[in-house]
């Protein structure tokens, strides 16, 4: 007997005509890219270690190699690799690269999907924040994002949680923001009794903050799918705790913080950039005190890529770089209304 709906399940997710579109899209990345002389480049989807974010599930299986049985990890992003190529003296670089995430299935998300990532050593984030929002602007559209927009806009993280919830979410006790995070997450009281404060910042973040990012005047709300306009922001400035491989800086109010940026469009991020962390020993440690995290909320640890440790220590460039979800960007560019209408086959129909 036949498993049910074989006859339709192995069709693609999008249409042809998407699928064109997609691939026109695609070819507009690469001219970006070439008119500024960074470098395109490829780098294996196995690495010798997994994202250790306590955030990210890596995917990982057991390979017959030249050195025996090994567990290799599938990458989240390309990014490991990429900065042994900046450490061989690759110069600025780009990848658009397959990357998989375990459990990030929805309207947005794919387990496999396709991240744009480039690297610009000797280039400030200030810079690299503003090259984003003109890629970004050559692919979507002026119905969604008019060329005459007003310049990228910036908040800091600091400043939106002041606005939109009334708190410092650097100084705000942590009794308050579980109760908070529950209340404007729906949750029942005490159901965040456990959680550390980067958690309960997310939820605030998701929930209520980055649904309000990136929209034109009074268009928030339309139908979903529906054609609007919208702006592009930028927010600036996370806590140092979320810092990941960037490095740190103490901002204005004394607080060290993170230097990186994340763009957002019509309420959905887009890109994550870095001021790159060169130091070997530091981004060792951040690893370790990663898996130490997992260990503690009982998650599995994550081998630890020491490969990219050693190219730090050998001496990574100053620089920048960033990680942009190219999927969405085609998604919004073609007003769909779910990730899995824009890719060929997204995972569930794989």
């Amino acid at each position: 007997m036949r498993p049910p709906h074989t006859e339709s399940a192995w069709q693609p997710t999008a249409d042809m005509a998407t699928l064109h579109a997609r691939a026109r899209l695609m070819t507009r990345v690469r001219a970006f890219f070439a008119e500024r002389n960074v470098l395109e480049v490829e780098t294996p989807v196995l690495g010798q270690g997994g994202s250790t974010d306590v955030h990210l599930a890596s995917l990982s299986s057991l390979a017959h190699t030249a050195a025996g049985r090994q567990r290799l990890w599938l990458r989240t992003s390309p990014e490991f690799h990429m900065k042994r190529l900046l450490a061989a003296g690759s110069g600025p670089i780009y990848q658009l690269a397959k990357s998989f995430r375990d459990g990030e299935v929805g309207r947005r998300h794919n387990i496999e999907f396709t991240m744009l990532e480039w690297y610009r050593p000797g280039m400030g984030l200030a810079a690299l924040m503003e090259e984003t929002a003109a890629l970004i602007r050559k692919l979507l559209p002026e119905s969604v994002l008019p060329d005459g927009q007003t310049p990228l806009r910036c908040y800091a993280y600091r400043e939106l949680f002041y606005d939109q919830l009334e708190i410092d979410p650097f100084s705000v006790p942590l009794v308050r923001l579980r109760r908070l995070a529950e209340e404007r997450g729906s949750m029942p009281e005490g159901a965040l009794d456990d959680e550390p404060r980067d958690t309960c910042l997310d939820l605030l973040m998701s929930f209520v903050i980055e649904p309000n990012l990136g929209w034109g005047d009074a268009e928030q709300g339309k139908a979903p799918g529906e054609k609007c306009q919208g702006k592009l922001v930028a927010v600036v400035d996370y806590p140092a705790s979320q810092a990941a491989l960037a490095r740190r800086h103490v901002d204005a109010y004394g607080d060290e913080v993170a230097s990186r940026f994340e763009l957002y469009f019509q309420g959905v991020e887009l890109a994550n950039g870095y001021d790159e962390l060169t130091d070997a020993a530091e981004q060792q440690a951040r690893f370790e005190a990663d898996n130490a995290e997992r260990r503690e909320l009982g998650f599995d640890e994550v081998d630890v890529d020491m490969r990219l440790v050693a190219a730090l220590d050998h001496g990574l460039p100053e620089g920048s770089g960033v990680a942009l979800g190219l999927d969405r960007v085609i998604q919004l560019a073609l007003g769909k209304y779910t990730l899995a209408e824009v890719m060929a086959f997204a995972t569930p129909a794989c």
